[in-house]
């Protein structure tokens, strides 16, 4: 079989695709998904387990706060309030923290610490997967199950202000709602202020149940200076201040209401060092989860420490707080300090709702759930909690029933966290056999492009793929058995579905037919190259070999080069690599020029500096590779041997500038470099002068050979330019004081 260079290199790109599909749709897991469909009416809540005995207790216990208050502060760090920070820029919350009616949390948030994801895992209890950082551009509107969802249809009226992320996900679900874009970065005031102007207002109004308040500014202070700058203190206060005001105007709302509500401080994700989020580093997974209400009792000197749980245990306690069912989508776990101080049967009833809500979940997502330590745990606790019912319905008030009632206590508590836990590792099992054939494709593809390049990537060329020869034939028989035997055994015997189990036969036969191909043609590839090396060593008449030093280089480069971004760290610091590597090709390059330009007896003309060909001074030994006689040292002047040899020189020159124009990495970025010190106000006049050299030397490269109309309108451009960044502050003009701005 025989195919020409554009088929060949379509058939890589389209089978290359297909591989990244493949392992992509085993890197992201099914998420973890109740079969009940959210449309649907609610269900009915399980009741409570009575052992003989017939309990009253059918359905959802009732709100235990009147109104609930969330104040998400977007990029707040657990030590930006549990740390000196927080004990010096925002004193209110340290006091509520350490003596106030409060408890306090580290809540753990999964990976990717961005906004759209950590809402949904806020709100629905579950946990979203690196595909929803895609879906953080531009988010669609949420159809899983949420509290939000669960108190719009109980008739609960919600407001919401703050990040219009929450307006996309959750639209026509607030009564009265206004939406702060994020995209303006450098904005941390007015993006604020626009949701502090409403709570006067809204706070005097008694006609809503749950108020949702997402601040932006600290999250924008850290992306522009980090978490030390100087803004971060002043926004702590205000944050402070506001916080101040929201929970005296509920305990003033409490006295002539007589029902306790609910204040919520969370963070969505945390901040990194360099101000930024996203991974999984310490600093942005770990936030502050602070629940304050007049109904939490603490007695004076008791010290309450942060105790760490998951940013998902906030969806089931809120709608335990609400009176609302928990959602069913939620791997979370009841906040128990929550529900503390309610009589034992109450809080055996919020436990018992919430590990039914997770067993379900279980059942509904792992074929062996039977087996699992938790949903065994969940079933003693439950036959314990109706012998508990039973005894307390008799009124049976010794000392075997408080006893029994602290062992079913413990009970649940342990069947919530490891059912909790097991749900969770469910969401992040990946589907290994399709990320390994994936993978196998990528790379087969990749072998065989790399193996054929000399060839196949010529005008007029060809591949060919022996595949009806005897040999190949044979071998690719054999693959295709070997390849189905697995493809059996994986599927007959995994545990978990794997997605390429679930693919008709005809259609996963065909993709073993299609790695068993590839595999043949490498092989085959890889037979004619080391034949044709071998006679061509034996005739010295021909090139010894079809690659050269720079050919080898290049090629390892690249796959080094893509072999590295297998690290998080490699990627972090991927400049790195890319400075190794062009200094190497430099070096390479300055070789290959001696080469040519200092020829021995013996040696032969090296083509490899013919890379080296936007200048003129190059056109000879392009004429000699075109066919022409090979230029001798004598044949280039000194000119233009000493431009050739000087030529990677100066380019390593101008990388090594480079590298010290702009510290980048997670390592180096804090390091000072040649570019923060010509953007400092100190330093505008060396700025402007370096832009005004570097457009001049531009206007000198371009307009050759352009037309007079063609110079002049470049020429205004590159003035435009400079008056543009004179006019937002940035440069000077020479005849512009410094500390006069330029009239925009």
């Amino acid at each position: 079989m025989r195919l020409g260079s554009g088929a060949f290199a379509a058939s890589c790109v389209a089978i290359e695709v297909l591989g990244v599909a493949i392992f992509l749709r085993g890197f992201f897991p099914a998420p973890v998904r109740s079969s009940s469909r959210t449309e649907h009416r609610a269900e009915p809540p399980a009741p409570e387990p009575a052992a003989g005995a017939r309990s009253n207790w059918t359905k959802l216990p009732p709100p235990l706060f009147n109104k609930v208050v969330i104040v998400l502060i977007d990029a707040l760090r657990d030590d930006f309030v549990f740390g000196s920070k927080g004990v010096k820029y925002m004193p209110y919350t340290s006091y509520l923290v350490e003596k106030g009616a409060s408890h306090s949390f580290v809540a753990e948030a999964k990976p990717p610490t961005v906004t759209m994801p950590r809402i949904k895992a806020l709100m629905t209890g579950s946990l979203p997967g690196f595909v929803d950082v895609i879906r953080n551009l531009n988010s669609p509107a949420l159809l899983e199950d949420s509290v939000i969802r669960q108190a719009k249809a109980a008739g609960k009226r919600v407001i919401f202000y703050g990040d219009e992320t929450w307006v996309k996900l959750f639209p026509k679900h607030f009564v009265e709602y206004d939406g702060t874009t994020s995209f303006f970065v450098s904005d941390y005031t007015e993006v604020d202020d626009n949701v502090t102007r409403h709570l006067d207002t809204v706070l005097k109004r008694g006609d809503w149940d749950m108020l949702i308040l997402h601040y932006l500014g600290l999250d924008h202070i850290g992306h522009i200076s980090g978490p030390n700058s100087p803004l971060i203190g002043r926004k702590l206060s205000e944050m402070d201040s506001i916080l101040m005001k929201i929970h005296t105007s509920l305990l003033s709302k409490e006295r002539e209401t007589l029902s306790p509500s609910l204040l919520v401080l969370c963070g969505d994700h945390g901040m990194s060092e360099t101000g930024s989020h996203g991974a999984s580093s310490t600093e942005e997974v770990s936030t502050p989860l602070i629940l304050i209400s007049s109904s939490f009792e603490r007695r004076p000197g008791d010290i309450r420490h942060p105790k760490r749980v998951q940013q998902t245990d906030l969806a089931a306690t809120l709608a335990i707080g609400l009176g609302l069912p928990i959602p069913k989508d939620s791997v979370g776990s009841l906040l128990f300090p929550v529900v503390e101080g309610k009589p034992v049967r109450d809080q055996l009833r919020f436990l018992h709702l919430n590990t039914v809500q997770l067993s379900k979940l279980l059942q509904e997502n792992m074929p062996s759930y039977e087996k699992d330590p938790g949903f065994e745990q969940f079933k003693m606790a439950e036959r314990l909690h109706g012998n508990w019912v039973k005894l307390h319905l008799e009124e049976n008030r010794s000392d075997v029933l408080l006893s029994l009632g602290t062992k079913v206590l413990r009970q649940y508590l342990g069947a919530l966290k490891t059912l909790s836990l097991s749900l969770s590792t469910q969401v992040a099992q990946y589907d290994i056999y399709s990320m390994a054939v994936g993978t196998v494709v990528v790379l087969e593809v990749l072998t065989l492009l790399l193996l054929s390049t000399p060839q196949a990537l010529r005008r007029g060329a060809d591949l060919e793929v022996p595949l009806w020869s005897p040999v190949f034939s044979l071998l690719f028989y054999l693959v295709f058995l070997v390849l189905s035997a697995i493809h059996v055994i994986v599927c007959t015997s995994a545990t978990s579905s794997c997605y390429l189990c679930s693919l008709p036969w005809l259609v996963a036969g065909g993709l073993m037919v299609l790695v068993s191909a590839l595999l043949c043609a490498i092989v085959s590839t890889l037979t004619r190259t080391v034949i044709e090396s071998t006679l061509l060593r034996k005739n010295a008449a021909l090139p010894s070999s079809r690659w050269s030093e720079m050919d080898l280089l290049l090629m390892l480069g690249t796959a080094g080069h893509v072999l590295s971004l297998g690290a998080s760290s490699f990627v972090e610091e991927e400049h790195q690599t890319w400075y190794f590597l062009v200094n190497t090709l430099c070096l390479a390059l300055s070789q290959e020029a001696c080469r040519s330009c200092f020829p021995g007896d013996d040696s032969k003309p090296q083509h490899s500096v013919h890379m080296l060909q936007d200048s003129a001074v190059y056109r000879a030994p392009i004429l000699h590779r075109a066919g022409h006689t090979s230029p001798s040292s004598e044949a280039l002047g000194g000119h233009a041997r000493w431009a050739i040899l000087a030529s990677p020189w100066l380019v390593l020159a101008c990388c090594r500038l480079l590298r010290s124009l702009n510290q980048t990495g997670v390592q180096g970025a804090h390091r000072p470099d040649l570019g923060l010190w010509l953007t400092s106000s100190d330093h505008k006049v060396e700025l402007s002068g370096l832009a005004a050299l570097s457009l001049l030397v531009i206007f000198l490269l371009v307009q050759r050979g352009c037309s007079l109309v063609s110079r002049a309108a470049l020429a205004l451009g590159l003035l435009g330019v400079f008056c543009y960044r004179a006019a937002i502050g940035n440069v000077l003009f020479p005849w512009q004081p410094g500390d006069k701005g330029f009239s925009k």
